[in-house]
């Protein structure tokens, strides 16, 4: 049961990530909000596994490959991502470059994991991808109108962003394939917060304003985000293809735009509902069961 219902839950609660990153923004300085995020979540997942007596990683060398795939997954990938968007990169040009991820994970997964995809899932990859473009076309356009003057800092941040959390995945696939997924997350987010907290402290003043939509973002990044989502895709890549785990990815740019619609009332183009409708196909294929 869990199989089949993970990666719908696992989509719907990663997008809102977004909608919590608007949220905190008017709130927080990002990476302050992200090294609180990642501290209260591995103080949490601790407590699970103390309390149900989970078996922590049996060698040091497993407690860093933990560690280490945290920084990845969670600490450059995040402070990359929230720094890039808060100094200007437009989220049509971060909904492109986080449209490459699916497809460089399959390809590094192949060459270096001999991860066999069927050309029915490079379709869907391929699909994904188009979808993806088409719906933040508009963007993507007024951003080429105005050009790109002063942001190729932010945008190589963005890009290597991108690169982190693909490593993250292959790294997590290798190294990561046994041992308990709580006491894994503890240290992931240890070592999120090893990368998150300095960077906070020497590039921001330590804003947060302890207002009620503050508090309940930060709750919200920790229990149904950092837990949540974060311990559904732990699941996922572990369960399967990490080319099959990395294609969600795909769904967040239109779930996004959805979830922005109903709470703050942006509008959906039409660009964004054809883009939605070729992104979910494209996803199936790469997810169908080889005999389906």
């Amino acid at each position: 049961m869990l199989d089949r219902l993970a990666p719908a839950i696992f989509v719907v609660l990663w997008s809102t990530g977004w909608i919590v990153a608007k949220i905190a923004a008017a709130h927080a300085d990002p990476l302050t909000f992200l090294s609180a995020r990642h501290a209260l979540a591995a103080v949490v997942f601790a407590g699970f596994v103390l309390v149900s007596k989970a078996q922590w990683p049996r060698t040091l060398k497993q407690g860093l490959h933990a560690f280490l795939s945290g920084i990845l997954l969670h600490g450059l990938y995040l402070s990359g991502l929230w720094w890039a968007i808060g100094q200007g990169v437009p989220a049509g040009l971060s909904g492109v470059i986080a449209g490459l991820q699916p497809l460089l994970t399959a390809a590094c997964a192949f060459l270096l994991l001999r991860e066999r995809i069927s050309r029915i899932q490079v379709a869907g990859l391929t699909l994904g991808f188009a979808g993806i473009a088409i719906a933040v076309s508009p963007q993507f356009a007024g951003v080429l109108q105005r050009g790109l003057t002063g942001l190729a800092v932010p945008v190589l941040i963005n890009l290597i962003a991108m690169l982190s959390v693909t490593l993250g995945t292959l790294y997590q696939k290798r190294f990561l394939g046994d041992g308990d997924l709580r006491a894994i997350a503890t240290l992931q987010y240890l070592g999120a917060f090893a990368v998150t907290a300095p960077l906070a402290h020497g590039l921001e003043t330590g804003r947060f304003d302890w207002t009620v939509p503050a508090i309940a973002a930060m709750a919200w990044s920790v229990l149904g985000i950092s837990m949540g989502a974060v311990g559904l895709l732990l699941y996922l890549i572990r369960r399967g293809q990490v080319s099959r785990a990395a294609s969600l990815i795909y769904m967040m740019p239109p779930l996004v735009a959805i979830e922005a619609a109903v709470l703050f009332g942006e509008a959906l183009t039409v660009p964004m509902v054809i883009g939605t409708v070729i992104v979910v196909t494209g996803v199936y294929l790469v997810n169908r069961k080889p005999n389906a």
